[in-house]
Order: C-alpha cells, then sequence, then structure tokens
C-alpha cells in the first residue's frame, strides 16, 4: 500500500488529486490548516486528515510525528499554495506589489515545501519507492514568461511565477541530491480554482491528472522534471 500526504488537500487541485490517488489504491492524508474543512475533506473522500500549516514549524513537526505513527510516507505532493490578488480579484501589476507581498507568497510557495519536504525526508527515505511531487505552474517558467507567444506571457504579477520558478530549482536541486528520489514539478495548467478566483479553462480533474501521474511513478520513473499534461515543459 502506497502512503501519500498531500499539502493544501481540502479544496482545489489538492483535493481532486487526494480523490484520484485513493481510487488508485493509495492510503492519502489530507493535509490541511483548518481542520474543519479538512476534516470534512477526508471524510468525504476516504482519507485521514492530518493538520497541517506549512507555514508553521510546529505543525509540520506535529504531522511529521502523526503520520509516521501511521506506518511512514512513500508519497509527498506538495501543493499548498497562494497567489496575491486585488479586491477585484485581478492579478497585480509590478507597481502593486511590494516586499511584503513577496514575503507572504514565498513563505506558503517556497518556504513551505523546503519546511515539509525537509521534515518528512527522513519518512521518505525509509521507503522502497518515494516520491516528492512539487505543483509549480506554467508561470515557473522562465522561457515561457519571457516568450511573447506563450500563453504565460500576458500574466503581470511578480511574487507569484517567481514563487514558482523558485519551485522548480527547488526540484532541481533535490533531484540531484536525493537520486533515489521520484522528485518533479508538475505543472498542472490553467485550472479553475479558488486560488486564481475561478477564472481558469481547466477543471480540476484535468489539472489533477499529470500531478497524479508524477505521484504514481514507481523507482524507475522520472526524475527532475517539470511537466504538464502536454509533456516536457520549458525550464
Amino acid at each position: 500500500m502506497t502512503t501519500t500526504l498531500i499539502t493544501g488537500a481540502n479544496k482545489g487541485l489538492g483535493k481532486e488529486t487526494a480523490r484520484q490517488l485513493i481510487a488508485a489504491g493509495h492510503t492519502v492524508y489530507i493535509g490541511a490548516r483548518d481542520e474543519t474543512r479538512g476534516r470534512a475533506a477526508a471524510a468525504e473522500l476516504g482519507g485521514r486528515f492530518v493538520r497541517l500549516d506549512v507555514t508553521d514549524d510546529a505543525s509540520v513537526a506535529d504531522a511529521v510525528t502523526r503520520v509516521e505513527a501511521g506506518g511512514g510516507l512513500d508519497v509527498l505532493v506538495n501543493n499548498a499554495g497562494i497567489e496575491p490578488r486585488l479586491a477585484d480579484n485581478a492579478v497585480p501589476t509590478p507597481a502593486d506589489e511590494s516586499a511584503g507581498s513577496f514575503r507572504e507568497t514565498f513563505e506558503t510557495n517556497v518556504f513551505g515545501p523546503v519546511r515539509v519536504t525537509a521534515a518528512f525526508l527522513p519518512l521518505l527515505r525509509k521507503s522502497s519507492a518515494p516520491v516528492i511531487v512539487n505543483v509549480s505552474s506554467g508561470l515557473g517558467s522562465l522561457a515561457d514568461m519571457s516568450d511573447p507567444g506563450s500563453y504565460t506571457h500576458f500574466y503581470s504579477g511578480l511574487s507569484y511565477p517567481a514563487s514558482k520558478a523558485a519551485v522548480n530549482a527547488l526540484t532541481i536541486q533535490y533531484a540531484k541530491a536525493f537520486p533515489g528520489i521520484r522528485v518533479n514539478s508538475a505543472d498542472p495548467g490553467y485550472t479553475s480554482t479558488d486560488l486564481n478566483g475561478g477564472t481558469g479553462i481547466q477543471t480540476v480533474e484535468e489539472g489533477a491528472a499529470i500531478i497524479v501521474e508524477l505521484a504514481r511513478a514507481g523507482a524507475d520513473g522520472p526524475t527532475g522534471t517539470f511537466v504538464s499534461a502536454r509533456g516536457p515543459n520549458r525550464w
């Protein structure tokens, strides 16, 4: 039995990833900082709730203790993320963002995966086929962001794409450092979730598919890659 932990799994892509992995036979921990919503999602899906705030060291440490007591961990999906939005739900422009907005975005989107990965690494190393999936974004591709022909070129914000580019750097470095762990970045595409105010053009079922595919990678699966449902992404 494969045991998986998904951060930010009480809604959106995290919840749908949990649904699909449970259907595939995984035991899934629904990581959520809101206990009421997390427990409700776990009960609905048939998963196990674990309170997990990726911005809090003590919360992450408690989650490690809970998961270890439950038998260990094979797959970690770093899904929890935030995107800054203005009051009218518009994406901020460079003039709207500040060091404060960067700090808030990076605390969840970058420091969160670092904090969670470091804490769960000892458990993953005990698995026979450990996997880490970092949920990135097409906006994390510097090649595409700078290409006028890319669908991501229009995006005006600073901190969100910068955070996802940083996540991709983490994927590369972790994959090099831990060759026994399959470590990949998933680009779910422009998916309609609360993160973007429901403006995405894909369903969560479509967006979660690549996350699920990477989460199910075997010991001979890819590592150090950045992929979407269309195939490899440019870094």
